[in-house]
């Protein structure tokens, strides 16, 4: 494992399209299929990364606090199965399903769409307005595995409720860090 931070590209950008499959559903889903009424969560994550692991559960309760709200999330993986053979679909789909994800789990066997999203590590969260313009790239809280801070959500909650009530999203944004992305 590689520790990396995420980019931080350009808060205002926008997101890039794509078309992928669900590891669940083998559909081929476009971002304008699923992205949610008021805004749009897409986090890079992968099955095995302990940083992804220790705040996997996070993730769902935040979808499942927010889908009500019109934010949709959408978790891709875009790690090279030939060297890490549990990020692949049959193992993703294993997980989506035991973990009971509400949102799709979305295959990047082209690494494509993490290379146009910039995407560096995993976990990687970026949330997009309901114009699909970057509002928030950067860490889901300060807890890490082995630091004891609790799993909160903190500063992405924050930053999606600031968006959902009108309010800015704050600047001042922290990396995500994670494991690298194992690219081909």
């Amino acid at each position: 494992m590689a520790l990396t931070e995420s980019k931080m590209i350009a808060l205002g950008s926008s997101a890039p399209k794509f078309s992928l499959p669900n590891v669940v559903t083998n559909q081929v889903l476009q971002l304008s299929d699923i992205v949610g009424s008021n805004a749009t969560m897409i986090v890079f994550m992968c099955n095995h990364c302990p940083y992804v692991v220790h705040v996997l559960d996070g993730i769902i309760e935040y979808s499942n606090d927010y889908r009500n709200k019109g934010l949709n999330v959408i978790a891709i993986s875009s790690n090279n199965v030939n060297t890490h053979p549990m990020d692949g679909p049959d193992k993703m789909k294993e997980l989506s399903l035991r973990k009971k994800f509400e949102f799709p789990y979305l295959y990047d066997e082209t690494q494509d769409v993490a290379k146009n999203y910039e995407a560096a590590c995993t976990p990687d969260f970026y949330l997009f307005n309901k114009h699909l313009t970057l509002e928030y790239r950067g860490c889901f809280d300060q807890s890490r595995p082995g630091n004891d801070e609790p799993v909160t959500g903190k500063n992405l909650r924050e930053a999606s409720d600031n968006l959902l009530s009108g309010k800015p999203v704050s600047s001042d944004q922290i990396p995500s860090m994670g494991c690298n992305i194992k690219w081909k």
